[in-house]
C-alpha cells in the first residue's frame, strides 16, 4: 500500500469523504483522489467538505463499492452520526493542508494534500467488473457538472441516457436504485 493509504491509488480514484461539520455530525460526499507524492484532492466550490477540511484540518476518506452510498454522497447532502460507512471496504483518516487554490470559470477550488494518520481494510473482496456499477459512477461525474458554465448540458445529458442505458442492461437491483436516485437528485426527468 502507499504511505499509509490502506489501498493502491493509481490515476483518479473516487472516494467518499467524511468531514466533521460544525453540528458535530459527519458531512459525507465524493472526493476524487489524485494519486502522487502526496496524494491530493480539489474542492469545487463553497461546499461542506471544503469548509470542514478548513475548520477541522482532516476527515476520512472511504472506499466503497456499495452504488447508492456512492451517489448519495455524490449528489445530496447526507450526514451521519459516525465517520465511516457501513460500507466501506476500506478507509483512512487524514489531515488535510490547503497547498493551491484558484478560481476555473466563476467557480473557486481548493487542492489539498492528504496524509493518511489511521487505516483500515474492514473486508477484502474479490473485484469484479459490473459495466452497471461503473457507469453509474461516470453519471454522478455527468451530473455533478449539469448547468455548470464550461460544460455543454446538451452533452451531458446525452452522456446520462447512454449511462442509464448501460445500467438497464448491465446492473443489478443496486446500481438499478442508485441511478434513480441520481435521476431524482439531478432532476434528469424526460429530458
Amino acid at each position: 500500500m502507499t504511505d499509509g493509504w490502506p489501498v493502491d491509488l493509481r490515476g483518479v480514484t473516487e472516494s467518499v469523504a467524511a468531514t466533521l461539520g460544525p453540528n458535530d455530525r459527519w458531512n459525507v460526499a465524493a472526493l476524487g483522489l489524485f494519486a502522487g507524492e502526496p496524494v491530493t484532492a480539489r474542492t469545487w466550490g463553497r461546499t461542506r467538505t471544503r469548509r470542514n477540511f478548513t475548520d477541522r484540518g482532516g476527515g476520512y476518506v472511504q472506499f466503497t463499492t456499495d452504488p447508492v452510498d456512492f451517489v448519495d454522497a455524490a449528489c445530496s447532502i447526507r450526514e451521519e452520526s459516525d465517520p465511516v460507512l457501513p460500507s466501506a471496504d476500506a478507509w483512512a483518516r487524514v489531515d488535510v493542508d490547503p497547498i493551491d487554490s484558484g478560481t476555473e470559470g466563476d467557480t473557486e477550488w481548493v487542492e489539498w494534500a492528504l496524509f493518511p494518520v489511521e487505516s483500515a481494510i474492514e473486508r477484502e473482496t474479490v473485484p469484479t467488473t459490473n459495466r452497471g456499477y461503473y457507469a453509474v459512477i461516470d453519471a454522478t461525474v455527468a451530473a455533478s457538472r449539469l448547468d455548470v458554465p464550461g460544460y455543454d448540458t446538451a452533452v451531458l445529458r446525452d452522456r446520462l441516457e447512454y449511462f442509464e442505458g448501460v445500467v438497464e442492461r448491465c446492473g443489478g437491483p443496486r446500481e438499478r436504485e442508485a441511478f434513480e436516485r441520481l435521476a431524482e437528485y439531478a432532476d434528469l426527468g424526460s429530458g
